[in-house]
């Protein structure tokens, strides 16, 4: 798609063909521009970091470095428009209708865009001067709020970063919602926030360091002079003070972000909720790491399907979705709040007609905040009020649905949902159904509601009437059949007669020629003319009550804004609520007991993203229990890979970040004194875009952990010590898990392969070994992905390796060394060189084969040699109990003291 094809050409410029010379870039100096280039330099000189879509007719279209960038972007042609400085002017474009696709992708991809509109009708203005122009709105990654434009599911925020002078100032908004909060923290503390945000655009200082999420930063800005003032006048308050206590660098953030969004949307104020201090206590403290080790909202893969978010949404609505994300993204530590949202869907649970009530309300449900956003700023259309109605409706059969006694949280949100209905009756009786999606497309307010709006339509229509009858009459009159009469956008009505015709008409002294074609003629008459100009009148007066009518109803909808945002937030909530009551229905998933202690007793708990990963399949997934309680708070974890250890360890969790969500974990039972702080490093990666190995970034994160844990956190770490030598790693991982023991004291679940870590149990009076169960059985070996406690013997490396289809030649010499190293007593460890074992000399290109892998035991198990022995068809009933009995007896007992 190419700019500047088509009509709506409302200036005349010229336009120049592809091949008309090299495209120049943008040049520096505007003199000599033409007039609407001059246009088009004085815009981009007030927004130089963002790509300029100048409205021409009814194309956006974009030049010089604008268009290459753009086009390269879209994958769309690069042509040009005349000629200035002596060279071509790059130029591309993109149709009005379809600009949202084009805008989207062009944020995606990181740009900023600035919208500039004709601010004049191009049918009624006069004079030869270009149509004025104007930018409208810059918009941005952080201040979306078109549904093409966003992820329905995920809030869109906006953080504004303020340096003070004992704490960072931090806030966010969400300008599609109305959300605005802050917070004050210390500087440490920035990625655990932004981990937590994941905001789509950042407004900080150049000199404040934000790490990975560096590409979403924004423009430079400052904060605005007098920033109490702005920000309390923008609420129609005395002071900020009104709305909580705030650091001065929090109230310069909050005014940063507020003066942001008034810019991109040239001055039309936000509906944006008082600011509210948030701080950071009261939620789970999780760095990026920890956030990225536990696939919350996202995979690893970067999608949603594999996340624990996916996993237990079972929302009926968009609002429900990003407010389970929040809970999901922001888990609490203050047992009150945790159990008030217990008992939310505990009721629900234990109320199920009520419940499907619910739900049947909410399936109706439409995106209230982000209509109202956009209708504040002027964005919004007929399908945005169209939504208001339903959402309002909605709002009143889920107040119905909740009658009687309820938990504190469903008291609050049924009084949150009743909201006048006299806003309800009105949307419901002026907005046509189904409505329009813009306002421009007509038919938006029902007949019948606006007897002004009625009479111009009538007199519009009836024109229309007349016009189908003249027609008719042109055809007859001058023999023409096929004559007809359309609608042109520079010409008005005319009549279209085929070429073979053409010239009878002409011959006609009361019929004009309006423009010849290839393949007919463009006629009119002075009759047809009045009647044109009748009809466009009347066309346009009743757009023009149309127009009024809606803008009264939009005026009626903001003066209920306050309101009508209270019910979307309650129904948002009892979406919620309604999903974690749909997990807890299969009664597989449990409400977990919270305490203030340290507690910590997970009895048949799974892994629910696995577990939902591996739903209808033939394998099912086994669950396990984890005992952290005080007198055994360190569990250290060996066994082979491939047995389950690391998703042990993000279950566990998991867990933690569910409980204290407020929602039902995947477990029998549950038992959690409030973490305060979570790290969870399982898997790591090296960090070659800073120049961090993958050791170097284990021990960054460890060192984290040993900074900032502490009696009330709770850690999970995986392999310390893996990426160097092995005594460099065996000494590191042996002295943290000193420290996570006698120092930290917190809850830890330590998973290694140095097994000799495990004999710390008897200096180490909390540390409780574990290992996963495994069974051998000729030459293979069978992962249980049970866990038991005990030490493994040997870490099975060999046998996964064979696993992963590693030549059988370089698996039998793995062995072979494995064995030969295990009979010296482990060179490696005593410093002893590779070359003081024989076996080792002989790996050289001529060496002969070597030998055979140690077998594994074969020598058949008595339970197995007892059971072949059996015909079933000669047992008794009795006999096959006791034979039963008997096999089970003759089972061999693993080291945990459980039967294999």
């Amino acid at each position: 798609m190419t700019g500047g094809a088509g009509g709506g050409r409302a200036d005349g410029a010229g336009r120049a063909g592809r091949g008309g010379g090299p495209i120049a870039a943008a040049p520096l100096d505007p003199a000599g521009a033409s007039p609407v280039m001059a246009q088009w330099f004085a815009l981009k000189a007030a927004h130089p970091d963002a790509l300029l879509f100048l409205r021409m007719g009814d194309f956006y279209e974009l030049f010089f470095a604008d268009a290459e960038a753009a086009a390269h972007a879209l994958d769309i042609a690069l042509t040009a428009r005349g000629e200035h400085g002596g060279a071509p002017i790059p130029m591309c474009g993109v149709p009005v209708h379809a600009a949202e696709t084009y805008l989207a992708r062009l944020i995606r991809r990181g740009f900023r865009v600035a919208v500039g509109e004709q601010m004049e009708n191009p049918k009624t203005r006069t004079g030869k001067a270009p149509i004025r122009r104007e930018v409208v709105r810059l918009v941005t990654p952080g201040t979306l709020t078109e549904d093409s434009l966003l992820d329905a599911a995920r809030a869109n925020l906006l953080l504004a970063l303020v340096p003070g002078r004992a704490a960072l100032g931090a806030a966010w908004l969400d300008i599609s919602t109305g959300l605005f909060e802050t917070a004050a923290l210390p500087g440490i503390d920035l990625p655990a926030l932004l981990a937590r945000l994941d905001p789509a655009e950042i407004l900080a200082p150049a000199d404040l360091a934000l790490g990975e999420w560096e590409p979403r930063r924004g423009p430079d800005s400052a904060p605005p002079a007098d920033a109490p003032r702005l920000l309390a006048e923008a609420f129609g308050a005395a002071s900020p003070d009104a709305f909580g206590s705030f650091t001065e660098a929090e109230i310069a953030a909050a005014a940063t972000a507020l003066d942001y969004v008034r810019l991109t949307a040239s001055g039309a104020a936000p509906r944006l909720s008082p600011p509210a201090p948030r701080g950071q206590e009261g939620v789970l403290a999780m760095d990026p790491a920890t956030r990225a080790s536990l696939d919350l909202l996202r995979g690893r893969d970067g999608g949603t399907a594999h996340s624990l978010f996916a996993a237990i949404d079972r929302t009926l609505t968009a609002p429900g979705a990003r407010a389970l994300a929040g809970w999901i993204a922001a888990p609490l530590t203050a047992p009150a709040a945790i159990a008030a949202r217990q008992d939310a869907w505990s009721w629900m649970g234990a109320n199920p007609e009520a419940t499907r009530g619910l739900r049947g309300a909410l399936r109706g449900v439409a995106d209230m905040a982000r209509a109202l956003g956009r209708l504040a700023v002027q964005r919004g259309g007929p399908r945005d009020l169209s939504s208001l109605r339903a959402g309002l409706a909605a709002a009143r059969a889920a107040a119905a649905a909740l009658a009687g006694p309820v938990p504190a949280a469903l008291a609050a949100a049924r009084g949150a949902l009743g909201v006048d209905p006299a806003l309800e009756t009105t949307l419901a009786a002026a907005i046509a159904e189904p409505a329009p999606l813009r306002l421009d497309d007509g038919a938006a307010i029902r007949p019948g509601y606006d007897a002004e709006l009625d009479a111009e339509r009538a007199l519009r229509d009836d024109s229309r009437q007349v016009l189908a009858r003249l027609q008719l009459d042109y055809a007859q009159r001058f023999g023409v059949a096929s004559l007809k009469i359309r609608h042109h956008a520079q010409l008005g009505y005319v009549m279209e007669v085929p070429a073979q015709a053409a010239e009878r008409l002409r011959a006609d002294p009361a019929v004009t020629l309006r423009q010849s074609m290839a393949n007919g003629a463009r006629f009119t008459t002075g009759e047809l003319a009045e009647l044109d100009r009748r009809i466009a009148e009347a066309g346009e007066r009743a757009a023009a009550r149309e127009q009024a009518v809606f803008a009264h109803l939009v005026r009626a909808a903001m003066d209920a804004a306050p309101a009508i945002g209270a019910a979307a937030d309650a129904l948002a909530l009892l979406d919620v609520a309604q999903s974690a009551a749909g997990l807890a229905e299969s009664g597989r998933w449990n409400r977990p007991e919270l305490t203030e202690g340290t507690e910590f007793l997970a009895r048949a708990a799974r892994h629910p993203v696995v577990e939902a990963a591996l739903a209808g399949g033939a394998v099912a997934f086994v669950p396990n229990e984890c005992d952290l309680s005080p007198d055994r708070r360190l569990l250290l974890l060996t066994g082979p890979n491939m047995a389950g250890k690391s998703t042990f360890l993000r279950q566990n969790a998991l867990l933690v970040v569910l409980a204290q969500a407020g929602l039902p974990v995947p477990a029998e039972s549950f038992t959690l004194g409030v973490v305060d702080r979570l790290f969870s490093r399982v898997g790591a990666a090296d960090d070659l875009a800073r120049g961090r190995s993958t050791f170097m970034v284990e021990m960054t994160e460890t060192a984290a952990i040993l900074h900032q844990a502490g009696p009330r956190s709770l850690v999970v770490v995986d392999e310390i010590g893996r990426g160097t030598a092995t005594l460099d790693g065996l000494a590191i991982a042996w002295a943290v898990l000193e420290a996570l023991h006698g120092t930290l004291r917190c809850r830890t679940i330590f998973a290694t392969h140095f097994h000799e870590l495990a004999t710390l149990a008897e200096r180490l009076p909390r540390l409780r070994p574990h290992t996963m169960r495994v069974k051998e059985w000729k030459r293979s070996v069978v992962f249980l992905h049970e866990v038991a406690e005990g030490a493994a013997g040997r870490s099975w490396g060999v046998h996964v390796a064979e696993l992963a289809g590693v030549p059988a030649r370089v698996v039998r010499r793995a062995a072979s060394l494995l064995a030969a190293l295990e009979a010296e007593g482990g060179p490696l460890r005593a410093g002893a060189p590779l070359g003081a074992l024989p076996l080792f000399a002989a790996a050289g290109p001529d060496a002969p084969p070597p030998p055979a892998a140690p077998p594994l035991e074969e020598a058949e198990p008595p339970a197995l040699a007892a059971l072949a022995a059996l015909d079933p068809d000669l047992l008794s009933p009795r006999e096959a109990l006791e034979a039963l009995y008997r096999l089970k007896s003759m089972l061999p007992v693993c080291t945990g003291g459980d039967k294999l």
